[in-house]
């Protein structure tokens, strides 16, 4: 009996190995050598300090900083842990809102933030969809470059900068498609508001 089950458990261990160890290790080293930044995740420095990563959106709410699109993520309630609270960009719970398009609470959001980005930027025409939509994942980086030059004049105000030199920046951010046409085009948030405080003041 023993003589038919030696090969499985032969064939069990030794493909353990190649595709439990073997595989993902030679992929990960491969990666470290080519794609030494993405494959450590895309950490972004500051004066030595990593304060986030490319890949995954942050939470700004300061006037003087571009603002991600809405975020769907939610924490449990430290008052209730069988409830959740909102908790935008919480990186430990990816999730999209999961609202239909007949949803009343979808639409009284939209419509609020639709009124705030009208009062706070001073957006007059059509506003860009992600600046009131959330992701699916909940943690996009960017931002089109449509919703970032809708924020450049409350910016500009807010620095006491040129509104035209805040524009240009996020032009000079602004990346096209993956590989030319793959996507839209877009700015990282994070990498805009860097760059914003590296501008030299006026």
């Amino acid at each position: 009996m023993f003589q038919h089950i030696r090969p499985a458990l032969v064939l069990i261990v030794l493909f353990t190995l190649l595709t439990g160890i073997v595989y993902p290790f030679a992929l990960t080293g491969i990666a470290a050598l080519v794609l030494p930044d993405r494959a450590g995740g895309s950490m972004i420095a500051r004066n030595g300090t990593v304060i986030g990563s490319s890949l995954i959106g942050q939470s700004f709410t300061s006037e003087k900083y571009f603002h991600a699109r809405p975020s769907a993520t939610n924490t449990p309630d430290p008052k209730d842990p069988t409830k959740n609270i909102d908790a935008p960009y919480n990186a430990a719970n990816s999730a999209g809102s999961n609202l239909g398009a007949t949803s009343q609470a979808l639409a009284d959001r939209v419509k609020g933030d639709v009124e705030a980005l009208r009062k706070d930027d001073g957006a007059t025409g059509p506003i860009p969809a992600d600046a009131v939509t959330t992701s699916g994942s909940g943690l996009d980086p960017d931002i089109s470059p449509a919703y970032a030059l809708l924020q450049a004049a409350r910016v500009a105000k807010a620095r006491s900068l040129p509104e035209e030199k805040v524009r240009a920046l996020v032009l000079a951010e602004a990346g096209g498609p993956a590989l030319g046409f793959i996507g839209e085009p877009r700015v990282n948030v994070l990498r805009l508001n860097l760059a914003l405080d590296a501008l030299p003041a006026s």
